[in-house]
């Protein structure tokens, strides 16, 4: 199968949603399918033609790093249209997301779509606390056009994203439920000593210290400042106990403010942005994996952290329901006397601790990038079978009209 992954980011941009499509695409090659990447090119205004993947100039947003095509990059059709798709995944809704859906009505191509991100929890970035309600009323129209009238087949990746396209938003289309994908091997690599040794030295942390880590980007809605506040509780009981935020963004200023007001130079620690490559290094620092965040779609820091072994300490949210089961290799707080509790508990029995390293790592595994590249083709199929099935209809219908026709003419 030849398949078009379109989306306004993709590696080397670290986030989320590119780090989803290059497990997708690794797991559909595995399986012997073409996989081409439309794409931003994120540094400049240039067009570039890689092995299979086309990037298309874009202008900066003011949002993150993200940068913005036309919708209708002409320049990019001939290349599109020679690689002869069977299916279209997009990946975004908007700049290359809309692209997508033109070239997929244009060349009659069935359109696959994931929906990744909560955007009503980013409306913050646009309206600036002004006009939320609004705000949040645009974002659901703009949703339900984008998702459920452009696509043939939706996918979300967890039930919390299913019940707001089914509840809330009424789609009657259907959504398929499929995780994201991870590299197991990649996070649960183990690192020589010296290398993890290095690397506490290089931040100052000390070697035998206990250590919670998050990985992400530090947006007003990843609730870091949460994890910094109860972290002054947790070192009453816990004086060798750091907190390790790993990551950037545009909250992080105001995080070291926070960390500077609460007089915790000395235990909470940030790293900046680290490259994808050595982000397993990272993973190997941790004792526990921390995070307080609300929005996300799935959180795939969480698995990678199951991956690399680490219990997982989060929030309640239904993103973390699914692959967090309490007491076996994490906890899922509701406020932060719990997680304080959760955290002391852990780094005090030893034992319990190791046990559900294992049962973290174990867990993992249910969401490898093959099982996920398996799952996303099934919907592939569908959408196919689908595109099919209504041509079918469509000739029946003529081979109807001409039939009456005929008879009519007798």
């Amino acid at each position: 199968m030849k398949i078009g992954i379109f989306s306004d980011t993709y590696i080397p941009q670290i986030n989320g949603v590119s780090t989803s499509i290059e497990m997708l695409r690794k797991g559909l090659e595995k399986q012997g399918h073409k996989v081409y990447i439309v794409t931003v090119n994120p540094d400049n205004m240039k067009y570039i033609k890689e092995d299979r993947v086309l990037r298309i100039p874009g202008v900066p947003i003011g949002i993150f790093d993200y940068r913005l095509t036309s919708v209708y990059p002409a320049r990019a059709l001939k290349t599109i249209k020679s690689w002869d798709l069977d299916v279209i995944h997009s990946q975004t809704e908007f700049g290359i997301g809309t692209f997508s859906r033109i070239i997929a009505k244009q060349y009659n191509i069935p359109l696959v779509h994931t929906y990744h991100t909560m955007y009503e929890d980013y409306i913050h970035y646009i309206t600036k606390g002004y006009f939320k309600n609004t705000g949040k009323k645009v974002v659901e129209h703009l949703t339900l056009f984008y998702c459920d009238t452009t696509a043939k087949e939706l996918i979300v990746p967890t039930k919390k994203t299913y019940d707001l396209f089914k509840e809330k938003y009424k789609v009657k289309k259907n959504v398929h439920i499929i995780p994201t994908g991870i590299e197991v091997k990649k996070y649960s690599k183990k690192y020589d000593d010296k290398i993890i040794d290095n690397l506490k030295e290089k931040i100052g942390i000390k070697k035998d210290d206990k250590n919670l880590l998050f990985v992400g980007r530090l947006g007003l809605e990843k609730s870091v400042d949460v994890l910094i506040n109860n972290h002054i509780k947790i070192i009453k009981n816990n004086p060798n106990c750091n907190l390790i935020v790993v990551g950037d963004g545009p909250e992080r200023e105001n995080l070291e403010k926070l960390v500077k007001e609460k007089k915790l130079e000395k235990k909470v620690f940030f790293t900046g942005k680290v490259p994808l490559d050595d982000i397993g290094k990272y993973y190997n620092l941790g004792d526990l994996f921390v995070t307080a965040s609300k929005t996300e779609t799935q959180g795939l820091t969480v698995l990678e952290a199951m991956a690399a072994s680490l219990p997982v300490v989060a929030i309640n949210d239904e993103s973390f329901v699914d692959p967090i089961k309490n007491d076996y290799n994490g906890y899922l707080f509701n406020n932060n006397e719990e997680y304080v509790n959760y955290i002391n508990e852990l780094l005090a029995d030893k034992e319990k601790l190791n046990k559900m390293s294992l049962n973290a790592y174990g867990s993992s595994h249910n969401y490898s990038s093959t099982t996920f590249a398996k799952n996303v083709l099934k919907v592939y199929k569908e959408a196919i079978k689908n595109k099919k099935t209504k041509k079918n209809i469509f000739k029946r219908m003529l081979d109807k009209i001409k039939g009456d026709k005929n008879v009519s003419n007798r």
